[in-house]
């Protein structure tokens, strides 16, 4: 049952201990009080206003698991308080480990202050869950896909439009990498895992067959990846990344050599480009 009490008493305190800065917002010179406001909350979470005003006054319906797994991220909780907020609203907390899609507070924080450079979090399937607005520009929202499409190794054998974002020189290591790698997941995870059910859903398409056939292990991208921009064109970056692995997840950080012409397109990235 739910726990209408503690529920709004929880995510009352929760919301009151958050600085704006702490999740990327910027404070403003009219903040009388400390704390973030529930029209922030909200926005953060991708729900309304008055929903989420709802919840604090313990009233509206009960919230679904999906409502409150986008809660408990817009919050920026740890795993231990997102499972007590799921327990507070009746539902059984989420697995942990590489299924879970619950970013840690601590790499949600360095995100929000990439607000400059194309960054996104990536799970171990290569299933895009946070980007920043830079990266957006540079290879459209990743987070929109559903079902098989979320994991970009699925995409690169199935979709053109994907393999177009990437030099075309690449594509045959961008395909050894995806093979291997979700070789080295269904090895790891077992045969009722997410990797093995892609691997399943892939066994009917010849180019992926054609490179799983070669049976490599452990092909990895150096630290240089070349994008193909629809209007800016070839865009060579050097990619950073850092470890979550508690939860399998993955910060990827893309820069460009300084003084370069990439450099100045990724500055370009999310303006209108003159023609």
């Amino acid at each position: 049952m739910i726990d209408r009490a503690g529920l709004a008493a929880f995510l009352r305190r929760r919301r009151e201990s958050l600085q704006p800065e702490d999740v990327g917002l910027p404070r403003g010179s009219r903040r009388r009080t400390s704390g973030l406001r529930r029209e922030e909350v909200a926005t953060l979470c991708h729900i309304s206003a008055d929903y989420y005003s709802r919840l604090e006054r313990e009233r509206g319906p009960h919230p679904s698991e999906q409502m409150i797994a986008s809660i408990a991220q817009g919050l920026h909780l740890s795993l231990d308080e997102r499972d007590h907020l799921f327990r507070l609203a009746g539902h059984q907390p989420p697995q942990r480990g590489p299924v879970s899609e619950h970013i840690s507070p601590g790499m949600l924080r360095i995100l929000d202050r990439l607000t400059d450079t194309p960054a996104e979090v990536v799970t171990e399937l290569g299933e895009t869950l946070r980007q920043t607005p830079p990266a957006v520009a540079l290879t459209g929202d990743l987070t929109r896909f559903t079902g098989p499409d979320r994991c970009i190794g699925y995409r690169w054998f199935t979709d053109p439009a994907t393999r177009a974002l990437y030099h075309p020189d690449d594509h045959q290591l961008h395909a050894r990498v995806f093979a291997s790698g979700l070789r080295e997941a269904v090895t790891r995870r077992g045969p009722g895992s997410r990797a093995a059910h892609l691997l399943g859903l892939l066994a009917g398409n010849e180019y992926f067959q054609r490179v799983w056939r070669q049976q490599e292990i452990g092909v990895r991208f150096g630290d240089g990846k070349r994008f193909v921009h629809p209007e800016l064109g070839d865009i060579e970056v050097t990619c950073q990344t850092l470890l979550d692995p508690g939860q399998s997840h993955v910060l990827l950080v893309y820069t460009a050599v300084p003084g370069s012409a990439s450099q100045e397109k990724l500055r370009r990235l999310g303006q209108p480009v003159m023609v």
